[in-house]
């Protein structure tokens, strides 16, 4: 019996470390962005050690002032200052020029410093600059946890909203949650007849239906949304159609539009619906149909009080797929919706790429996942497990 366990030890390590090495590891160094506060200690080792004593009563000391001065200016000449400006650059507008200006007057500045960088800049002279450096010393951060929620750290420390003008992720997130429930909603409503009726059909009538089923799988999900950015156009098939029919009397703005997204997202969507009913149904034992029927109970009666509920294992797994597939869908938000249709996945690569944020990109992403991770086991609760026994079936 030990040598069958060492075995199968053995056989699942290799795919255990895949795991650990692909997933698990990737995706927790990338959270770890989220609170990760390197770039000032960094950049300005001497700085961040004087600040860190400081009680943060008044200004710091002049030891503060003079390792600022000759840090920076070495941070300039080693090219090390732009990911501490940016660092605090997004913390407070302006501080990237403020450190700019201060690193490159390096030479001419002289004891006292305090005197002197409060001569070329008044911001040296405001207890808060500092309090903002001396939170920045890390090692972690609540900054980027913070903003993905529209929350910042007052001058005191204290956490408060951010001013109006600037709130964007709470809408967002709602946004996105709001619009993956629709989709999900739909492709659960539009899945379930057709899971249906490829188990209904005899064979070889559902091979070829569920082959119809699989086909969207041949083609990559960007060549499918291009697609829809093809049909959706004003001068599209789709206005064309509509205005032939009388519908329309000019054509429509239906690009660029939450309607385009969400057809774009169904039809990408929708196959990972049907397939897990599809797979439950095909299991469901037709005895219980049977005994139903022979206790007097009609058609309708048989699907909604035996086929039904029996069925619910793989509309919930159809529906949790579904969901996640769509909290992540950048493709066809991006393509084919507006400004106001863009999703968490949008912002997640805006800030990996144009702003190379890591910070916020791994906030975003690690409240994307908890969202998700909590409806999940919210429709699991609900349905009673349901979702774990549909994926196992």
């Amino acid at each position: 019996m030990r040598r069958t366990n060492w075995l199968a030890a053995l056989l699942i390590a290799p795919l255990l470390l895949l795991i650990i090495g692909s997933f698990l590891l990737p995706v927790g160094l990338t959270l770890f962005r989220a609170v990760a506060d390197r770039e000032v200690a960094a950049a300005l080792p001497e700085t961040s050690a004087v600040l860190a004593a400081w009680d943060g009563q008044g200004l710091p000391p002049e030891q503060a002032f003079a390792a600022m001065a000759r840090e920076l200016a070495a941070a300039l000449d080693e090219r090390r200052i732009g990911d501490v400006a940016q660092r605090m650059n997004f913390e407070r507008t302006g501080f990237r020029t403020l450190l700019l200006r201060t690193a490159r007057a390096g030479d001419r500045l002289q004891a006292p410093y305090a005197a002197s960088l409060i001569a070329l800049d008044a911001r040296w002279g405001e207890s808060e600059t500092w309090k903002m450096l001396q939170r920045a010393g890390g090692p972690t951060t609540s900054l980027y946890l913070l903003r993905a929620l529209d929350f910042s750290r007052g001058p005191d420390g204290a956490i408060e909203q951010v001013p109006a003008d600037e709130r964007l992720f709470q809408t967002l997130f709602l946004r996105t949650l709001w619009v993956s429930l629709l989709v999900t909603a739909i492709c659960v409503l539009l899945a379930y007849p057709v899971a249906y009726t490829i188990t209904r059909l005899r064979a070889p009538w559902s091979s070829v239906a569920l082959t119809l089923v699989l086909i969207p799988f041949w083609s990559s999900v960007l060549v499918r949304t291009t697609a829809w950015y093809v049909l959706l156009q004003r001068e599209g098939p789709v206005n064309d159609a509509l205005l032939g029919l009388g519908i329309l009397d000019a054509p429509a703005q239906i690009l660029g539009t939450r309607i385009a997204v969400l057809l774009a997202l169904v039809h990408v969507l929708l196959p990972f619906a049907i397939l897990p009913m599809h797979s439950v149904m095909t299991r469901l034992d037709a005895t219980y149909l049977r005994a139903a029927a022979s206790l007097g109970a009609n058609g309708v009666q048989r699907f909604f009080r035996v086929w039904l509920p029996l069925s619910l294992p793989g509309v919930a797994a159809g529906g949790a797929m579904v969901f996640l597939l769509s909290v992540g869908m950048y493709t066809a938000p991006a393509l084919v919706g507006g400004d106001r249709d863009q999703m968490v996945t949008w912002f997640i690569a805006n800030f990996m790429t144009r702003e190379v944020n890591w910070g916020m990109a791994a906030a975003l992403s690690a409240y994307l996942l908890a969202m998700s991770g909590a409806v999940i086991a919210l429709t699991r609760i609900l349905t009673g497990g349901t979702v774990q026994t549909g994926a196992r079936a």
